[in-house]
């Protein structure tokens, strides 16, 4: 009996170590009471080696009825890359840290064996109430228990960038509303999504005047889908503005790109948080993109990155892909869209694209915006449309025509 009620009190806690969370609630169902009791205790003592957020835990690996763990003080990370001295190299080459830190973190006894004489740590020795499995559910448990505990380095994550357009000059109360209502566009453009079938395992981060969201899913087709989520938030936004006479609901601007980042969860009072945060070039460009961005503007970042789901073979798939030919790949798979229903009215086309000068004959080239910002910092972005078509309703028009937009960019 002791170890039932151990294991059903331990499901969702298993599950609040996981990015996946519903997913992994799921799979942790369907265990064995035995093996998930020793996950249980497996997240009780990597809790005890976190130390409240002193220590980082980077590797592990399975070793007869227990694992072990590298266990490392949290500020150990960026020392081992820092330069020794004047004229002195770091110790340790920051590429290899990088990929330590990224994708999975399961080592075999030799590498972790390797890696431990390199860092300098005794590797810790974690037994087990009985032998790991060594099945994929029970590995993919353990590996998002592992990354909760430490740093995680993302090379090409999609990341959009909402922001309420002169939050700062609005009342606290109506901060709070505004917010209140970019989070709820934020769960049903999520439910609408999934009404067609359309999977996003989104997550969001607050910018202060309102959100970083982006796909904890990796590869194309997650980079695409959170493509499509923004566009759903800002239809949802504009039909909720059109019905509002008060300032419950937010005028937006939003960014679009996609680069490098460190995922983390702070300490919140004995355990680290439920929520994701990030932070890196990909959000440090979408920083300064919106503050050029216009009310009611779309950007999208110069990019050129590598979209493969992780593991995934390049030859079936394209390993870098620009902002241009993203978008090519987002009008392309929006018939899955099609059906999706606005304010009552269902959705007969969406077209999405970048915007240029008029060429004649019906063709537009694509116009390279270049935004410097308050640093005297350059980069180039594009201006984005989407129209959404409904079946009798007026279309939802989202972002800036081309001919609207200013010759001289600069912040606003």
């Amino acid at each position: 009996m002791e170890l039932e009620e151990l294991s059903r009190s331990g499901i969702r806690r298993i599950a609040d170590y996981s990015p996946y969370l519903d997913q992994i609630a799921g799979l942790a169902q369907d265990m064995g009471l035995r093996e998930r009791s020793n996950l249980v205790h497996l997240d009780r003592c990597l809790h005890e080696h976190w130390s409240l957020g002193q220590n980082s835990i980077l590797s592990w690996a399975a070793l007869d009825e227990g694992i072990l763990i590298l266990v490392v003080p949290h500020y150990a990370i960026a020392e081992y890359t820092s330069p020794q001295g004047d004229d002195l190299p770091s110790r340790i080459s920051p590429t290899f840290i990088t990929e330590l830190i990224s994708g999975e973190r399961q080592l075999n006894f030799t590498q972790m064996q390797k890696v431990a004489r390199l860092l300098e740590v005794q590797p810790v020795h974690i037994p087990l109430r009985q032998p790991l499995t060594g099945n994929d559910i029970e590995t993919q448990i353990i590996e998002n228990m592992i990354r909760r505990y430490g740093i995680n380095y993302v090379a090409s994550r999609a990341v959009t960038l909402f922001d309420i357009v002169g939050f700062s000059l609005l009342t606290p109360f109506e901060q709070m509303t505004q917010l209140n209502s970019l989070s709820y566009s934020l769960n049903s453009a999520h439910a609408k999504m999934l009404e067609q079938d359309v999977g996003i395992n989104f997550a969001r981060s607050s910018s202060g005047d309102g959100f970083y969201v982006w796909n904890r899913d990796d590869g194309l087709e997650a980079n695409v889908n959170l493509y499509h989520f923004m566009h759903i938030v800002l239809a949802d936004n504009a039909i909720a503005r059109s019905k509002s006479v008060s300032k419950v609901v937010p005028r937006l601007r939003a960014c679009f790109h996609v680069g490098s980042c460190y995922e983390f969860h702070q300490a919140e009072g004995l355990n680290p948080t439920m929520q994701d945060f990030i932070v890196g070039d990909v959000t440090i460009e979408l920083a300064r993109m919106i503050e050029a961005a216009l009310p009611g503007q779309i950007l999208v970042g110069d990019f050129l990155a590598d979209l493969r789901a992780q593991g995934e073979d390049v030859v079936h798939s394209q390993a870098d892909m620009d902002a241009v030919t993203l978008l090519e790949q987002a009008q392309g798979n929006l018939s899955k869209l099609s059906g999706m229903v606005f304010s009552g009215e269902r959705v007969t086309a969406i077209k999405c694209y970048l915007t240029g000068e008029d060429m004649g004959g019906g063709q537009f080239n694509i116009r390279q915006l270049h935004i410097e910002d308050k640093h005297g910092l350059s980069r180039v972005a594009y201006n984005a449309k989407v129209n959404i078509y409904r079946e009798t309703a007026q279309p939802i028009l989202l972002g800036i025509e081309d001919r609207k937009l200013p010759e001289a960019r600069g912040p606003i």
